[in-house]
Parts: structure tokens; sequence; C-alpha cells
């Protein structure tokens, strides 16, 4: 099964500074390049918004994903606002408490899809999240916007990282087999192994940092998606592919 994993699109209004990036054109060009990798399924790591959620640039992103003709699944990330998210891509049965999460079932394959766009995973998403791994007698895939360890990315370590990842490890690490985890939000590529996990942190589709700089610097506008194969041996295989960026 291939799956693709795209991740802090960052898309703007129309006209709107973002900062000489042509985040409109990365989101074009970025999906033509998923459809030409034909994955079962595409599934975004929240971050669709620039800056704060906004209902017609969700809807403009939304008519495009559904023209490609590829299934796809969608969280939220600290730049977007979930109900807004859910009531645009019709996932409101999934919206509780504030929260859009969701178990994507593909096959006989159970993939988590967590919600952090408050910088936390909520009480109910952990015993939710403890429920459904306890379900799963194998390896387990979770889908979330922040890492849920320390990334080794000083800026965001410091500034912006998950808040309870304390809680959430204690979780993820009782799992008896191995935990795939791919995330966003770092603006990096990284791999980080803590014990069961394994997480991958992928590069977005605005522009990349230079994760070794204690304050925010920018490192390039190369944009980015992530192909994951599972295998039926339980291999997961995962690659990033860089893609020129759009400048204004």
């Amino acid at each position: 099964m291939k799956l693709v994993q795209i991740t802090d699109l960052h898309v703007a209004s129309e006209g709107e500074f973002t900062h000489g990036v042509d985040v409109r054109q990365n989101f074009l060009d970025i999906i033509q390049a998923v459809k030409s990798f034909a994955p079962e399924h595409l599934i975004i790591t929240g971050d669709l918004a620039f800056d704060t959620a906004n209902e017609e640039v969700y809807r403009w992103m939304k008519s495009h994903l559904d023209a490609l003709g590829i299934p796809y699944s969608v969280i939220a990330g600290n730049h977007d606002t979930s109900s807004i998210l859910a009531k645009v891509f019709q996932l409101e049965h999934h919206f509780a408490d504030g929260d859009l999460y969701y178990k994507l079932q593909l096959g006989d394959r159970s993939l988590l899809l967590l919600e952090t766009s408050m910088g936390t995973v909520s009480a109910a998403q952990q015993a939710w999240l403890t429920k459904e791994l306890s379900a799963i007698d194998g390896p387990a895939l979770v889908f979330m916007h922040h890492p849920p360890v320390v990334g080794g990315v000083a800026y965001m370590d410091t500034n912006y990282p998950l808040r309870n990842m304390g809680e959430v490890q204690a979780i993820l690490h009782a799992h008896p087999h191995p935990v795939y985890i791919f995330c966003g939000h770092y603006h990096v590529e990284k791999m980080i192994c803590s014990r069961n996990i394994v997480v991958h942190i992928t590069p977005t589709t605005y522009f990349q940092m230079k994760w070794q700089q204690p304050v925010f610097e920018l490192d390039n506008l190369k944009i980015a998606l992530r192909e994951i194969v599972l295998r039926d041996d339980g291999t997961v295989e995962s690659t990033v592919v860089y893609y020129e960026g759009n400048k204004k």
C-alpha cells in the first residue's frame, strides 16, 4: 500500500503577504506531484492555513484536492481551527469537544489521526489512543501535526513543542510493537527513534528552517512530500522527495 503525506501548506488568501513565497502555486504544484505517485491515500498533517483559519482558503484547497481523484484525509495544525476544518472537509462526525481526531481504516491497516492544534493531545484523545493501540496487534501508524518527541530543532523545541509529550510518549511506549509517527510542524526533515517509537518529521510545502539555530532562520524555499510504502511483511518504507518552490 502506498500513501503520501504533505504538511504545513500555509495557504493564504489571494494577495496576502507570505514573505515572498507563492504558497498557492506551491500547493498546486505539490498536489500534482502527489498525483504522479498514484497513492491509495493522501494524508495532510496540519497547518493548511497560512496564519489563521480561513473558510474560503479551505474551500479553495478542497476544490483542488477533490479534483485529484485520490482519497485524502486532513487533520489540524496550530494555525488551523478544527471546527472550520471539520465543517469544510465534511468531518464533523469526527469532531468532538473541540478536537478533530479519528481512525482511518485502509484495508486491514488502522491509521490513527490525532489533533494537536492547541499544542497538546487532550485527555479524551489520550484515552482513545490507548484504546485504539490496544486493538492493534502489530506495528501502529499515527499521524499528527506536532512531533511527540524533542526533535533536535532548537527554535521549535524551545518555543513550539508538544507541551504534554511525556504523557503521549508513555502511551506510545506502552505499545508492544513499533509505532511509526508521521508529523510536520518543524519545517525540516528529521527522524527520531525513542525505544519503539520512530518519528518521521516531514518538511513543508512553504519553506524549510535551519534546524541548528536557536532563533528562527530560513534555510531554503524547497517544498516536499513524503511517500510511505506499507509492505505486506510489515516493512514501512519512507522517502522524502523535494521540489523547487515558487517565489512571488
